[in-house]
C-alpha cells in the first residue's frame, strides 16, 4: 500500500489539473507543517522575522524524487525551465508554482547513487519532502542570529551559490518530534 506522501507525489505527474493540484496543496501542507513546528520560536526575534519577511514569508517546499518521476512530473506540468544549478552541486531541478501559493521545487540527483545531497537523501529516505525553503533578506545575517541566538549551525561555513543564482545555506532544525527538518534560506540574486 502507497503512503499519502507517495501517493500525492505520484500524483504531480498526473494529466487531470486538479488531481496535480490537490496533490501540490497536500505536499504543501505537510512540508509547511513539519517546518513550521521546528522554526516557530524564529518569529519571536524581531530581526530574523523581518529578515524572513515576517507574518507573510515565502516558502517552497522541495520535493527529492528519482530521476524518471522527475521527468513525468516536468512533463504534465508543461516542462517547467529547469534551473541553473551550480555545477559542483549534485541536482537537476524545476519550480512549480500553482493557485492559493503553492510553491514546489521538484529535486533530483544527476548521479543516481552518487554522493550528493540529493542523492544520499533518495538512497537513505526515498522520495520525500526533502527540505523547506525561505526566502531571506540577508542570508548571512540571518546564519549569524541563527548561530548567536538559536545555537543551530550552519551546514556550510559560508552563503553559496545556489540556483539561479541565488545564495544559499541550509540548517538542520530539530523539530518537536525529535527529528530534523532541512530549511534553507535562500537570498534571490540581486537584479
Amino acid at each position: 500500500m502507497s503512503s499519502p506522501l507517495a501517493s500525492a507525489i505520484g500524483d504531480l505527474s498526473l494529466p487531470d489539473e486538479s488531481v496535480r493540484l490537490a496533490a501540490a496543496g497536500e505536499l504543501y501542507r505537510l512540508g509547511r507543517a513539519s517546518a513550521g513546528s521546528a522554526v516557530s520560536n524564529w518569529w519571536e526575534e524581531s530581526e530574523l522575522s523581518t529578515l524572513l519577511r515576517g507574518a507573510n514569508p515565502a516558502i517552497t517546499v522541495g520535493l527529492a524524487v528519482n530521476r524518471d518521476t522527475f521527468g513525468r512530473i516536468r512533463v504534465a506540468n508543461g516542462t517547467p525551465r529547469l534551473a541553473e544549478v551550480p555545477p559542483d552541486q549534485d541536482a537537476e531541478e524545476f519550480e512549480l508554482e500553482f493557485a492559493g501559493g503553492i510553491s514546489l521545487d521538484i529535486l533530483t540527483t544527476r548521479e543516481p547513487g552518487g554522493a550528493g545531497a540529493i542523492a544520499k537523501y533518495l538512497a537513505k529516505f526515498g522520495e520525500g519532502i526533502q527540505q523547506v525553503e525561505y526566502r531571506c533578506a540577508n542570508v548571512d545575517r540571518a546564519t549569524d542570529i541563527l548561530k548567536e541566538k538559536f545555537e543551530i549551525a550552519a551546514v556550510y561555513p559560508a552563503t553559496r551559490h545556489g540556483a539561479d543564482g541565488t545564495r544559499v545555506n541550509f540548517f538542520l532544525v530539530p523539530s518537536p518530534d525529535g527529528g530534523k527538518v532541512l530549511i534553507e534560506l535562500y537570498e534571490a540574486q540581486a537584479l
